[in-house]
């Protein structure tokens, strides 16, 4: 059992009794400590935010209408709302950054416009969340609702008494009605608890930071506060739940960066609040969870791009930097992550805001991931052929289920990496949208087994759902090499009429600049079935004989097969669109048997290009 169960309400509300006064970090009032900010920030950062905040605080506050919020519900679209609503929110955040160092009065009345107009925004949920215009007297408690709360609790902690009283007592009004008594006292908000058939995710971690964190700021009832908390660490458990005992996430690299982010900031705010009682970070547990990034890392800049996260995963500075000193994790610091004071394109405060307290020491950045590393939950293998050579080999194979946290139906999916790219590539997030995250979801090419470098039997595709899942036979890593088979039998559906499915997914260390076999065993249950062995690419491939050549920028694979026995055609597709980064181009090399067969083989010898 978690130990944040055993937070009930007394223990919680006996905890509180024995704090003082709630001060996290420094408010702006505190000029000693804005002095020792700016100086970790640097004087050039700060006089280019200040820049920014001085045209920010003359610029038109972007519009938030009812027909921009009902633009989804019409088209399925998220950009047009939530890019203005994020300018927005970029503009506050560097306000009140710019206010708190300079503390001269100048971007005052800017933040007091934008926190008013945030306070009359009808919805604080995204339109893809609330789906339409809030009910008086039903707001939706979505991740940006929650985020909005806890923006303005920091925002007015920082700028305090110099914020008009009625500004500041409307603030705790709002989010009392659209956060923190939604969050106490209603139990339908599905990533409250996990329930047999769902499970929770990054969700339950933002909106209970969001909710709780700014009720530690200001709640002025200790048992209400009390209460809070407590139902805060009964959801929280559930969320660490969702872990690997590894500490891994099938969500992928960026949604740790969101969910336990977000996590870490109330482990924070709680800890203060209690006078240090109550101590989540200490868990042995969420120290594993803390070093996700340091097991996934591929290369500099690239990490494992499984289910919606990405190749190019985002980390807050701010976060990485109060891990590694906390819990003496000072690789976290030295992934190759930079600090960026700009402060755009943020969705909550608390990582701009962060970043200035917590920035990242300058200094060489050299961690380049351990020799081998292994999920056995979740069946996620990572080898590096040499961790300190950024362009020696690198390989991610999943198993896994298809009912995962933002699943793609990708068991069996792999990744294989030389001089820094990748170039067998698992998709990683397509553009979100209603379709998105609707029925259609499994037929985007992003999420659809057919955009992962997995079999196609007898034209048939994985399927999504739990049962639709891989049974780890064997993993092994030595000296000579890393190891893993899977059986996949049960990712297809019956109309696929597979006896059997084995992967093997093997690593030679022994060879100059290593090897990566892959191999797909079947059995059907009847001949006159096809089979097909894909891998997928977003650089180019060339059929040269038996052998396929596959470049990915300066990476390239040699990749072998029998001619014999097995045919190979190339599939392209332009321009698929992905979410916050360029459309790709996706090519599917496709190995093919020449003839049905009953049982058979198709094995593929991938060696790093010199």
């Amino acid at each position: 059992m978690s130990s944040l169960r055993l937070w009930n309400v007394r223990r919680v509300d006996a905890a509180l009794a024995q704090t003082g006064v709630f001060t996290p970090f420094a408010p702006g009032a505190d000029r000693k400590g804005w002095a020792a900010i700016a100086a970790r920030v640097g004087e050039e950062n700060v006089a280019l935010l200040r820049v920014r905040a001085s045209e920010d605080a003359t610029a038109p506050i972007p519009a938030l209408p009812a027909s921009l919020y009902l633009d989804f519900q019409r088209t399925g679209r998220r950009e047009p709302y939530e890019d203005a609503q994020r300018r927005r929110r970029s503009m506050l955040y560097r306000l009140v950054l710019a206010e708190c160092l300079t503390w001269e009065g100048t971007f005052l009345d800017a933040i007091c416009d934008i926190l008013w107009a945030r306070l009359e925004e009808t919805n604080w949920a995204w339109p893809a969340h609330a789906r339409t215009l809030d009910a008086p007297d039903r707001p939706t408690l979505d991740l940006a609702a929650a985020m909005t709360a806890l923006d303005l609790a920091e925002v007015d902690y920082l700028i305090g008494n110099r914020l008009d009283e009625n500004l500041r007592a409307r603030i705790r009004s709002e989010v009392d009605r659209r956060a923190v008594s939604p969050f106490l006292h209603r139990h339908d908000h599905w990533w409250l608890h996990s329930t047999p058939d769902r499970p929770v995710n990054n969700w339950t971690a933002v909106c209970v930071a969001g909710a709780a964190g700014a009720a530690c700021y200001l709640e002025p009832d200790r048992a209400r506060l009390a209460e809070i908390i407590a139902r805060a660490m009964a959801s929280l458990a559930d969320y660490l739940d969702t872990f690997d005992a590894r500490g891994g996430s099938t969500e992928g690299p960026d949604y740790w960066s969101y969910g336990f982010g977000n996590f870490v900031v109330l482990a924070h705010l709680v800890e203060v609040r209690t006078g240090g009682a109550v101590r989540l970070l200490e868990d042995p547990f969420v120290r594993e969870i803390a070093q996700f990034p340091l097991r996934t890392i591929l290369a500099p800049g690239q990490w494992a791009s499984f289910s919606d996260s990405d190749l190019q995963a985002t980390f807050h500075p701010g976060l990485l930097a109060y891990l590694a000193e906390r819990l003496a994790l000072p690789d976290l610091a030295q992934m190759g992550v930079a600090n960026d004071f700009t402060v755009d394109h943020f969705n909550q405060f608390a990582w701009p805001l962060r970043q200035y307290l917590w920035p990242l020491p300058d200094g060489a950045t050299h961690f380049g991931g351990g020799a081998h590393d292994w999920f056995p939950d979740m069946a996620w293998m990572i080898s590096r052929l040499d961790p300190a050579d950024p362009a020696s080999l690198k390989v991610a194979v999943k198993g896994g289920h298809n009912a995962e946290m933002h699943n793609q139906n990708d068991v069996g999916s792999l990744i294989v990496m030389t001089r820094g790219r990748a170039v067998v590539t698992d998709p990683g997030r397509g553009r979100y949208s209603k379709a998105y995250f609707g029925a259609e979801r499994y037929e985007n090419l992003m999420t659809s087994s057919r955009g992962h470098s997995v079999p196609v039997v007898d034209g048939h595709l994985q399927q999504p759902g739990m049962a639709f899942a891989a049974r780890v036979v064997e993993h092994r890593h030595d000296a000579t090499g890393d190891r893993l088979l899977l059986d996949m039998t049960a990712a297809y559906p019956v109309e696929a009429g597979l006896a059997s499915l084995h992967r093997t997914l093997e690593v030679d260390r022994r060879m100059p600049g290593g090897a990566v076999t892959l191999t797909d065993d079947f059995v059907l249950e009847d001949g006159g079935r096809s089979f097909e062995s894909v891998l997928v690419t977003t650089g180019d491939a060339e059929i040269r004989g038996g052998t396929v050549v596959m470049r990915a920028g300066e990476g390239g694979l040699e990749v072998s097969f029998d001619p014999e026995s097995v045919s190979v055609r190339l599939e392209r597709h332009r321009d698929v669109e992905k979410q916050y980064a360029p459309s790709v181009d996706l090519t599917r090399v496709i190995f093919a048997l020449t003839k049905p067969q009953k049982a058979g083989r198709i094995s593929l010898l991938m060696r790093p290009l010199g």
